[in-house]
């Protein structure tokens, strides 16, 4: 297929993989090397002998601008400033043709001397590739074995790099010759008055001297030569960026048995919570069979209009409506069937607002000083306002009239009972589920977990020990390479310590990637890029980001460029105090997918257990099976840019608090920076952290009239500096012991504007609390209970299990992507976390569900039956 010219000249494939070529594009050309004293004619005529890198030839070459213009198709390129100026020096008189050669030689002079800055760069040697049409640099050794010394070796050695370069340049000047404008680089579409060095792997692209040292720091020139950033597949210019699909990201491609094994796999696992739902309706038929007088076979529901893309929540307690409902007639209020049950037990909770509890003492007063005069006074306490009842009770027969006014209704009309899925569709998927399953039995796979005693895990490379608990048995947590997991054994035994509840560390995830720049940087580049061309969103609202100061829990605005300065350089404030920011969820706006999508791939290829995992095509992964049409939840991939410092600054760490996600999570660490304190600043950071300590035993004192009883640590925060962010990671079973500790001692944590802690209305789902290395020892000692603690490095991947609370701090600038994903062996968890959220007060930033566990879990059957119909003929 013949290549297409992209903008800036550069000829391109249509898949972004480059052709091998079967003709050679240029004449061999073998370099002279003219004897020295000590060069014997052996050696001569094996230096005369190498051949060199064979370039881009203008014959061979795709047909491009360059080739129109020769034959007079196109105009051609348009005059450089130079050129022009030799113009109008050939028309002068001889006097002016004699200044102009004067000036002519002046500026070869210039540029000869700029391009012997060019030569200090040593040529190394390369390896070998079997391509017929690309021959490169021999080993350079001695024909006589041996017979010349090491200093004429390498004195040898030397010129003929040197040649190589000199030949290198020579052929760009050509290239330059006959291309004139169109000769640039494909990274930042420049070409004049620069150097270029040409990929002899695809023959086609050039990088300049400039773009190499600014965005590939890791790689030579030579590696530019021998295979340029695009042919590796990690061009970072803003037309890759904005590029998807250059990459394969499955690590895994199934059999057809397999495919079939894992959906019958997870058809098993979800049939018992379908046949939850479809009993929980059932029910609710009964009821209104009782209240119309019916048998429940002469119910008819009527359907409520809705799209598929539109969410349908319950008005009172904000869970998601799946299918059956009551909905008001005449105002349109949404009752679910948990909201109805508990209104007809009586039990219904008013689920009040909740009011601010933090006051804004402004600055000093975070930095450990006493509060300003003219700061905001402490909020009202309306908590009896609150507790008022409202009447709301269902009829005898189970009718329910619209919620009163007060709560959102018109309690006029009696709410009518409505569907939105097909009437029969859950109990159709359920007979056919069932026949499935007892037609097509499968013999269960062999156990491939090798971990039964601390000592065993102890010698096992693939288990990281992160837990001290006396009589446990899970002190240690699966951790392997991410090689490893490519085995189809390693997913089995990932399957077993998932059904666990336990997390798993992957090591090494970035080495199963192209090697694409995480840098930040390039990120917004790519960003301000997409955002030239973008209606919704211009480039100038990219120039300022809205990042969470650690400190005060505040969102603050800062420019984008200062920002990003700050991730490598650090930033603090006017006493030394580091300055620690966050960018949560960025880019803001849109789909990370949109916005991103070349580091979209980048990440989806580095996902360990894919079908778990992947968010487009995990065959395990109950989230991927909602069809098309269907609105989804927003999963990920999400971006977490955040600062960082090694030392526990005990207030304004950066820190993600401890909370519980509703579904399950992996996190990998992309990219980190590393900022060096000063000795003065340590200083002065350890006199603010006495200030803190004596304004939190003043206020506690102040409080509850007794001092803080403190456990000293053997620990003082610091970690080990291999590691780049600190987890901590609680078990299912430890949640209600860990959520009495923290009602316990609630006052001694610090949320916004650096305020105590006052109230808590659910002590994980409010996100106001981190343990400290003094309160995690303080829990061990008066509850029993530790969490797994384990350092995330770069390239390792973090499994957290739905239903286990966990927090981070980094310990680094850290440049983290997660993805959401719902796994079969957890869903008892998630639907058990949406009872839990739907319980929290109406404006809970927690409250909403937006995973909708429930709609998954009818769609995943039925689209794991349908694939198996086109499965089950080529397997028979």
């Amino acid at each position: 297929m013949e290549g297409l010219v992209a903008a800036n000249g550069v000829n391109v494939k249509h898949n972004g993989v480059m052709e091998s070529k079967t003709e050679d594009s240029w004449p061999e050309k073998k370099d002279s090397v003219k004897p020295t004293s000590n060069s014997s004619a052996s050696e001569i005529e094996e230096e005369s002998s190498v051949t060199f890198p064979k370039l881009v030839s203008n014959k061979k070459r795709k047909r491009s601008k360059a080739d129109e213009v020769k034959e007079g198709k196109t105009k051609p390129p348009r005059k450089t400033r130079a050129s022009k100026k030799r113009d109008l020096c050939n028309e002068g008189n001889g006097n002016d043709e004699e200044k102009a050669k004067q000036r002519s030689s002046v500026k070869r002079k210039e540029e000869e001397e700029r391009e012997q800055e060019l030569q200090l760069v040593p040529f190394v040697k390369t390896r070998s590739r079997n391509r017929s049409d690309i021959r490169l640099y021999e080993d350079e050794t001695d024909v006589d074995n041996g017979s010349c010394s090491e200093s004429e070796s390498d004195l040898s050695d030397s010129r003929l790099k040197n040649d190589k370069f000199n030949y290198c340049r020579s052929m760009t000047r050509s290239l330059k010759a006959d291309l004139g404008d169109l000769a640039i680089c494909h990274q930042c579409s420049k070409g004049e008055r620069r150097y270029l060095f040409i990929c002899t792997y695809c023959e086609e692209r050039l990088y300049c001297f400039p773009c190499i040292k600014k965005w590939y720091p890791h790689l030579s020139h030579e590696d530019i030569i021998e295979q340029c950033p695009f042919c590796r597949r990690i061009c970072n210019c803003c037309i890759c960026l904005q590029s998807s699909g250059l990459i394969e990201t499955s690590k895994r491609k199934l059999s057809n048995y397999q495919r079939f094994y894992h959906l019958r796999y997870l058809i098993g696992s979800m049939l018992p919570f379908l046949k939850m739902l479809r009993k929980a309706q059932d029910q609710e038929i009964i009821t209104e069979a009782k209240i119309q007088g019916l048998l429940t076979s002469q119910v008819d529901i009527s359907e409520t209009l809705c799209s598929n893309e539109e969410r349908v929540f319950c008005n009172h307690c904000a869970t998601s409506i799946v299918d059956l409902h009551r909905r008001c007639p005449k105002c349109s209020y949404e009752l679910c069937l948990n909201c109805c049950q508990e209104l007809r037990g009586g039990w219904l909770s008013e689920r009040p607002e909740i009011k601010s509890q933090f006051v804004n003492r402004r600055s000093r007063y975070m930095h450990g000083e006493d509060a300003e005069p003219s700061s905001a006074s402490a909020p009202v306490d309306d908590e009896a306002n609150n507790n008022q009842s409202i009447k709301w009770n269902a009829d005898g027969n189970g009718s329910i009239t619209c919620a009163p006014k007060e709560l959102g209704g018109c309690g006029d009309s009696v709410l009518e009972l409505k569907r939105i899925l097909p009437f029969t569709l859950m109990s159709d998927l359920e007979q056919k589920a069932e026949t499935f399953l007892a037609t097509h039995s499968v013999d269960p796979m062999m156990s491939y977990c090798r971990c039964s005693s601390d000592l065993e895990m102890s010698s096992n490379s693939m288990m990281r020990k992160v837990a001290s608990r006396k009589g446990s048995s899970d002190n240690f947590l699966y951790s392997p390479d991410s090689f490893d997991v490519l085995k189809l054994e390693e997913l089995l035994h990932f399957q077993e310590h998932w059904s666990k509840g336990e997390p798993m560390i992957v090591r090494n995830t970035l080495n199963n990637t192209a090697g694409l720049s995480w840098e930040p940087s390039v990120m917004w580049r790519a960003l301000l890029s997409e955002n030239v061309d973008s209606a919704a969103t211009s480039s100038s609202n990219m120039s300022e980001v809205k990042a969470i100061d650690c400190l005060a829990n505040c969102e603050v605005e800062i420019k984008t460029q200062d920002f990003f300065e700050g991730y490598s350089k650090g930033r603090r404030y006017g006493n030394f105090w580091p300055e620690m920011l966050k960018l949560k969820d960025w880019p803001p706006s849109d789909k990370f997918e949109n916005l991103l999508p070349r580091h979209c791939d980048e990440f989806i290829s580095a996902l360990p257990f894919q079908e778990y995992s992947d968010p487009r095509s995990g065959i395990l992964n109950i989230a991927a099976k909602l069809p098309d049409g269907v609105l989804k939840p927003d999963l990920g991939p999400k971006t977490y840019i955040a600062y960082g410092v090694a030392d526990e600054l005990g207030r304004g760490d950066s820190v993600t608090k401890l909370h519980c996600d509703m579904s399950d999570a992996v996190n990998i660490l992309m990219h980190t920076a590393e900022v060096t304190i000063t000795e003065e600043q340590m200083t002065a950071m350890e006199a603010l952290k006495q200030k803190h300590k004596q304004q939190n035993e003043k206020e506690l004192h102040e409080q509850n009239g007794f001092d803080k009883e403190e456990i000293v640590s053997d620990e003082n925060g610091v970690h080990d500096e291999t590691g780049s962010a600190l987890w901590d990671i609680f078990r299912r079973e430890d949640v209600p012991k860990l959520e009495e500790y923290l009602r316990k001692h609630c006052k001694e944590f610090r949320h916004t504007f650096c305020s105590p802690v006052t109230k808590i209305y659910h002590p994980i789902h409010d996100q106001s609390c981190f343990l400290t290395v003094e309160h995690k020892r303080r829990l061990k000692a008066e509850y029993g209970i530790e969490p797994w603690t384990f350092m995330q490095k770069l390239g390792e991947a973090v499994f957290i299990p739905a239903g286990c609370p966990h927090q981070v701090r980094n310990l680094k600038s850290c440049t983290k992507v997660a993805v959401d994903f719902v796994s079969p062996e957890n869903i008892h968890e998630c639907l058990r976390l949406t009872e839990e959220f739907r319980q929290l007060p109406k404006n809970h930033k927690a409250r909403e569900d937006k995973l909708e566990i429930k709609k998954m879990v009818i769609y995943a059957v039925e689209e794991a039956l349908k694939e198996l119909e086109t499965l089950l003929p080529d397997l028979s």
